[in-house]
């Protein structure tokens, strides 16, 4: 059951996240949303961590840019690759992303309608690596109990006799 569930939230937070990276690149699915999200990151660049520490101006464009990039290629990472490392290195990554755009929202004190969704898909993110975890979690468990009994096949019969003593 797990697996079906960590197989669904891989492919529908890829899909979520090619969508929303192809967003922030292009024009041709919605106008109005990358109009939107043009003056967001023009906001967003003021407020990057470490900006006014270092001194240095970050071109909300190539911002804008570079986490749309980022957002695609770790969607397709997540869609179509069936490598567990690899898949929760992109889950990683999208995580930070994630908490890079809450940290933008609250830094220019964004209302809460306009954070909940960076919010859900940082949970939903999260929930993702807790249900890789519990099945790693399950598979090592399995494989550890039939490593016992590969070595000895009457280990399992002098387990039970000492839990009978």
């Amino acid at each position: 059951m797990s697996k079906i569930v960590l197989k669904s939230l891989s492919i529908l937070l890829g899909a979520f996240f090619i969508f929303l990276g192809t967003l922030k690149i292009t024009p041709k699915i919605s106008r109005d949303l990358h109009k939107d999200l043009r003056t967001e990151y023009a906001k967003y660049a003021k407020v990057f961590p470490f900006i006014k520490l270092l001194e240095v101006k970050l071109p909300s464009k190539w911002y804008r840019r570079t986490v749309g990039g980022l957002e695609i290629t770790c969607g397709i990472i997540m869609c179509t690759l069936p490598h567990r490392k690899v898949k929760n290195i992109a889950n990683v990554l999208l995580l930070g992303l994630k908490t890079l755009n809450l940290y933008s929202h609250w830094a220019i004190n964004d209302a809460l309608e306009r954070t909940a969704p960076s919010l859900v898909f940082f949970l939903m993110l999260c929930c993702r690596l807790v249900v890789d975890w519990q099945l790693a979690k399950k598979k090592d468990g399995t494989t550890a109990q039939t490593g016992i009994q590969s070595i000895n096949p009457l280990s399992s019969a002098v387990i039970n006799k000492k839990k009978e003593q």
